[in-house]
């Protein structure tokens, strides 16, 4: 789905028409409020206050998590929400295996401020950033929380706010976009792992840059941002990288380059892949009524992403 250029048209409905759809949310029990729960073992809903309103996130606690652990924050698409992050992309089976907490949040009217898109909460200049940096001071004061091994990832719109994340926060070791774009400035990074993973036929956000194909009978505002590897050159300024070498397997093309401190960005090209998550739920209904193609299954992006993500940290 195109995550994220998105008139957040009402509800679940349209959310089928997108690779993020999914169902509503429902609510659970405020962060740090007096008489609050523990936060329990599995999945459980939380939310807190972010710019006056109450924001709301999913969370994943695998068992026997005792000493400060890794957090992942996985960051829905347009349309999408926590809920169906958890779902489709299979963060919570990773989680058991590499022993980290993952936290989805839900966007506002299933979007993020990313800077020029998307949405009403670009629209009205949601603080997407502030209630993200929130969201992890909430949860650690709830679990131990390693601080220099934090993250952040996302699917379109969300891969959109990940990037902005990295140019704008301090908090996230590594930031894995999927199927984004750089759409605010980032001039006063600072310097942090960078993973894109991309598909070359993403006519949504195009891999080469430049506006992606309009959605809808009425024509949703498209992305118009810097290609993917325009996005990678940036990082690797950013974090003073070499140049990139590049290695191919079968529809997979990394390019790799090492950086100052230990640090890398990558970029994982998938050939012939469309504006999706690699390894991720196919939805039938996002193929037949959006003309979404389903999941490459060429990469499993979570997996690499995860295996990207330990070989990071402050």
């Amino acid at each position: 789905m195109r995550s994220g250029y998105l008139r957040v048209l009402s509800a679940c409905v349209l959310a089928t028409l997108v690779v993020v759809l999914g169902g509503c949310v429902g609510g659970g029990h405020a962060l740090g409020t007096p008489g609050s729960q523990p936060i329990p073992v599995g999945q459980s809903s939380q939310s807190i206050e972010s710019g006056g309103v109450a924001r709301t996130f999913h969370l994943y606690r695998p068992q026997g998590l005792n000493d400060a652990v890794p957090l992942v924050v996985m960051l829905h698409g347009g349309f999408g929400n926590g809920a169906q992050a958890e779902r489709s992309y299979h963060w919570d089976e990773a989680a058991d295996g590499g022993r980290f907490l993952v936290a989805y949040p839900d966007g506002l009217n299933r979007a993020w401020n990313a800077g020029t898109c998307c949405g009403q909460p670009q629209r009205d200049n949601v603080d997407d950033v502030g209630f993200l940096n929130a969201m992890v001071a909430a949860i650690e004061q709830e679990i131990p929380i390693d601080r220099a091994r934090v993250y952040v990832t996302g699917m379109s719109n969300g891969a959109m706010m990940a990037l902005r994340l990295g140019c704008q926060s301090d908090t996230f070791a590594a930031i894995a976009p999927v199927a984004g774009t750089l759409l605010t400035d980032c001039a006063a990074a600072r310097p942090a792992s960078v993973l894109q993973i991309h598909g070359t036929a993403d006519e949504l956000v195009p891999y080469h840059g430049g506006p992606g194909k309009t959605f809808g009978a009425n024509g949703i505002p498209r992305v118009n941002g810097p290609s993917a590897e325009a996005v990678n050159a940036t990082w690797r300024s950013i974090d003073g990288c070499g140049e990139p070498t590049s290695t191919t397997a079968g529809d997979v093309t990394t390019q790799l380059a090492g950086c100052a401190d230990g640090r890398t960005v990558e970029l994982i090209s998938v050939a012939g892949a469309g504006h999706q998550w690699p390894g991720g739920e196919p939805s039938p209904l996002a193929e037949r009524v959006g003309r979404i193609p389903a999941p490459s299954t060429a990469l499993d992006a979570t997996g690499t992403i995860w295996q990207f993500f330990t070989q990071s940290h402050r």
